[in-house]
């Protein structure tokens, strides 16, 4: 009889898990500096992504202070609240109603100066304030790290299974037992059932059950994220820790995870991989701006899937209808048409769309044979995207 090997998970530490994923081992320094709780390098990696999420290219103080003078609320929507508390450690409100006092003003500069050449410091900035590998590599790891704890506590991960691809595949249909099925396979609950129907005081070889197999192959799962200009700030934020849980999820169970982050144009393209500290690092480079274009994201997704016989699907995350295009509904959908034809199934969930977005996204769904998930709390984007995982695994 065949048998699956089993691996005992030793539990890691956190600085072991993260440097496991294959984070460069030449920042280890600032990675056992966060496992250490160091509260400013934290903050630091904060400050970084929501730069970037709030698709702000450099860290400029003069202007960012002339701006919160000359008219504060569209300061404020340029770099959102978190910004302005982590650079100046005041709240948004706080600087509003003091702005206009000089001494507060020179306090308040000098705090964001001072802020803004530790970045530096750090090499987290560059000498022009514009983002380095450095401070991207140290965003990339907050976001890891707060998106793990935000999900272990839950149990929404599961636990850790090591299984070989392409052998044995998932249960489904259940027969009689044959000479070379597992032990593992025979179901037990079923097989006295069959015994007791058959009025056998034992189990005997004839009613043993067990649950067929089919292989499903290796999953590619392509995570294709909304950036255009309506997501930025907190709806990025939070979609790039789902599709990082996805990643940790997906990578962890055999199977690869690819990028596609769209506005206008594509914006981030990686194929499905197993390299997690690489897809990590891609996903938390994205930017949002522009417009919305569905349908050269799905026809530029379906060059990344392999040709050979393994199971493809986009999950794909969006807060409007398409805009881009002269037909942008009519092209989207004969896009999704071919990347059916392609073997690829699509997922769509939809992020505060109105009642003609909800039906636009059914019909994505319905030709991509995929599901339709409607986001009523965003804080539920990650659990939702790894229950689409789930459904194919």
């Amino acid at each position: 009889m065949a048998f699956d090997s089993y691996v005992e998970v030793q539990e890691e530490t956190p600085f072991e898990e993260i440097m496991s994923q294959g984070f460069n081992p030449s920042e280890s320094e600032m990675v056992q500096s966060l496992m250490d709780a160091d509260q400013d390098k934290i903050d630091e990696g904060k400050l970084v992504s929501d730069a970037i999420n709030q698709n702000l290219s450099t860290f400029n103080p003069d202007m960012l202070i002339e701006q919160m003078v000359k008219n504060f609320a569209l300061a404020k929507n340029m770099y959102g609240e978190s910004i302005l508390r982590r650079l100046s450690g005041f709240d948004a409100s706080y600087i509003n109603k003091n702005i206009s006092i000089p001494e507060f003003l020179r306090d308040l500069k000098a705090k964001i100066t001072e802020k803004i050449e530790k970045l530096k410091e750090d090499k987290l900035i560059d000498e022009d304030g514009g983002i380095t590998e450095r401070g991207y590599d140290l965003a990339a790891l907050v976001n890891y790290m707060e998106e793990l704890e935000h999900l272990v506590p839950k149990g929404i991960l599961g636990e850790k299974i090591h299984k070989k691809a392409f052998v044995y595949g998932d249960k489904s249909d259940e027969r009689g037992y044959k000479k070379g099925d597992r032990f593992k396979d025979i179901s037990l609950k079923k097989s006295v059932r069959s015994a007791i129907k058959k009025k056998h005081s034992s189990l005997e070889k004839g009613d043993l059950i067990v649950s067929e197999r089919k292989s499903r192959g290796q999953l590619y799962v392509v995570y294709a994220l909304d950036a255009s200009g309506s997501m930025k700030g907190k709806k990025i934020e939070i979609c790039k820790k789902a599709g990082i849980a996805l990643a940790y999820k997906a990578i962890n169970e055999k199977d690869k995870v690819g990028l596609l982050a769209f506005g206008t144009n594509i914006k981030e393209k990686v194929r499905p991989t197993d390299d997690f500290a690489g897809i990590v690092r891609s996903i938390v480079k994205v930017r949002a701006s522009m417009q919305t274009n569905i349908a050269e994201t799905i026809r530029q997704s379906i060059d990344m899937f392999p040709s050979s016989k393994v199971t493809k699907h986009i999950i794909l995350l969006t807060d409007a209808l398409p805009t881009y295009g002269d037909k942008p509904e009519e092209e989207t959908l004969e896009a999704v048409s071919a990347a059916r034809s392609n073997g690829i199934t699509i997922s769509l969930i939809g992020i505060g769309l109105d009642d003609n977005g909800r039906d636009f996204a059914k019909k994505v769904a319905e030709i991509g044979e995929g599901k339709f998930y409607v986001v009523r709390d965003v804080n539920d984007i990650d659990q939702i995207v790894l229950e689409d995982y789930y459904g194919l695994i």
